[in-house]
């Protein structure tokens, strides 16, 4: 387990070179694949599905950029899509191909569906965390508004 999430924060930092990522940002994207993916083996283990543990881990992953994006002051897709790298289903797409290559239409419709249905959980995982970071970093920026307007008045 400890050793496939290593396998993947490589993975993930190889990604971020391609993407031409630099310094600090390139080894918190990285640290992020492996994250996501350890999160993901853990859900797996703990008896979730597949599924499941797709959207656990990019829910994880995507909590994680959100934090990193902070700290380094950067846009929050370079840590995602980095760290999404790993969890991506290629397997599934390349299988869903092959049977279809093969004439195998329920075995196609089959994995194409459960490919989809993965994706979408990543995707869902993403955009979840994503909505309520937007949405609690408006309240803090809307309380902070507030409480400067109410210090000026106190003064006067």
């Amino acid at each position: 387990m400890v050793l496939n999430s290593i396998y993947s924060l490589i993975a993930s930092l190889s990604f971020g070179v391609l993407f031409n990522i630099k310094g600090k940002k390139l080894i918190f994207a990285g640290i992020g694949g492996g994250i996501a993916w350890f999160v993901y083996e853990l859900c797996i283990l703990a008896g979730f599905s597949d599924i499941t543990s797709l959207f656990i881990g990019s829910v994880a992953l995507s909590i994680y950029g959100e934090f990193a994006a902070r700290i380094l002051k950067s846009p929050v897709t370079i840590f995602v899509i980095c760290a999404l790298i790993p969890l991506v289903p290629g397997k599934g797409m390349y299988n869903t191909l092959l049977a279809s290559v093969q004439g195998d239409v329920y075995l196609s419709l089959e994995i194409g569906l459960h490919t989809i249905l993965s994706a979408g959980a990543i995707a869902i995982g993403i955009m979840l965390v994503s909505t309520i970071s937007k949405f609690l970093s408006h309240l803090i920026q809307k309380n902070k508004a507030r409480n400067s307007k109410s210090l000026k008045k106190s003064s006067k």
